[in-house]
Formats: structure tokens, C-alpha cells, sequence
């Protein structure tokens, strides 16, 4: 008897925008093989995907990402240091990590902003307390 290929596969149902419904079939050994970026190393499929495998900085952002199957995402990434963009399908789970690794980014520069705005506004009053004092703005100025 001769040994067959694992054809392991599972379905999902879509709804498309006309509202038709249509049953799409997946196959694990072909979701496998789209399960790095171009460039990963092999042995470490679940890298962060915050970090440019071409540079080796921590700046990479998702282009767009759409679900690939229950479990999986199709993230377009985009590295702003060096120019590098790749796209690859991952699991939930580093899908998730790299989306709490961007809501600490968004929390710094948020946070990077208030300090920005409070000093840009300390030195604007400091201006205007100034020019009052002075005598150099009038009624007509407003």
C-alpha cells in the first residue's frame, strides 16, 4: 500500500459584498509555504515583525493586512529606515504581538506629542506675557 499526501483542509464560509455566500477551501500544506517574508530565516518563522530583517531596525508598520484563513493574516509590511516592503502571511498569534508592539509605539509618540505641544505652548505664552508687558500689543490687534 502506498503512503498519500496529507491533504489536510478545512472551509470557511465568505460573504461577499453582493451578499452571496460562498464556501472557500484551505489547505495546510499550501498556507505553510506562506508563512515568512521573503528573507526571514527559516528557522525563526515567528520573528517580530516590528524588526526589518534588512536593516535591523524596530520602525516596521503594516501597509495593510486582510485574514488569510481562521488563523491567519496577510500583512503588508513596510520598513521606513530602508525603503524595505514584503508581504507574508502569519499566525494570530504573532499578528497579535506585533499589534500590541504597535500600540506601545502609538502610546510613545502620543506621549512624545503632549511633551511637544506643553513646550510649544509654555514658549508661546511666554511670548505673549512678554509683549504684554512691553506695551507692544494693542486693542486693534484683536
Amino acid at each position: 500500500m502506498s503512503a498519500k499526501p496529507d491533504h489536510r483542509h478545512y472551509t470557511r464560509r465568505v460573504v461577499l459584498p453582493s451578499g452571496k455566500i460562498i464556501e472557500v477551501v484551505y489547505f495546510e500544506e499550501q498556507r505553510a509555504a506562506h508563512t515568512r517574508l521573503p528573507g526571514a530565516a527559516p528557522d525563526n518563522p515567528a520573528q517580530d515583525l516590528y524588526m526589518c530583517g534588512s536593516c535591523e531596525v524596530d520602525l516596521v508598520y503594516p501597509v495593510e493586512w486582510e485574514e488569510y484563513g481562521a488563523t491567519h493574516w496577510s500583512v503588508t509590511l513596510r520598513c521606513p529606515n530602508c525603503e524595505w516592503t514584503g508581504t507574508g502571511v502569519f499566525e494570530q498569534t504573532v499578528v497579535e504581538r506585533f499589534d500590541e508592539e504597535l500600540d506601545r509605539g502609538t502610546e510613545a509618540l502620543v506621549r512624545d506629542l503632549k511633551r511637544l505641544m506643553h513646550a510649544n505652548m509654555e514658549e508661546e505664552i511666554e511670548r505673549f506675557t512678554s509683549a504684554l508687558e512691553d506695551d507692544q500689543i494693542l486693542p486693534e490687534d484683536f
